[in-house]
């Protein structure tokens, strides 16, 4: 059982930067893939950024893909998402989680939740 803790977030303009850290505990962290996901009011889950277990590979959804960057100390069992160029369209709730194996892009196969930290961009 992997239990993940959020941090970071909060309230920023646009054009400012913002990061998120998830913590694992309980496992074995360096096996498994990692993965943000956002959820906006009203709207569905959707995939941010993913990096496998050795941080050698990386996927981004494609509005986030040079503004965002996603990494992982498997030595403190963490992985960041580092935001830079907020926009107003960013705000959401942020969530990290992890699945064994290969890193995916589809929330589905994740097997393990962060709780979830508030990211809003104020125009």
């Amino acid at each position: 059982q992997v239990h993940l803790v959020q941090s970071g977030g909060g309230l920023v303009q646009a054009g400012g930067s913002l990061r998120l850290s998830c913590a694992a505990s309980g496992g074995s962290f360096s096996l498994y893939a990692m993965g943000w996901f956002r959820q906006a009011p009203g709207k569905e889950r959707e995939f941010v950024a993913a990096i496998s277990w050795s941080g050698g590979d990386t996927q981004y959804e494609d509005s986030v893909r040079g503004r965002f960057t996603i990494s992982r100390t498997n030595g403190q069992n963490t992985v960041y998402l580092q935001m830079n160029t907020l926009k107003p369209e960013d705000t959401a709730v942020y969530y990290c989680a992890a699945k064994g194996g290969i890193l995916s892009t589809v929330a589905a196969p994740y097997q393990y939740w962060g709780q979830g930290t508030q990211v809003t961009v104020s125009s």
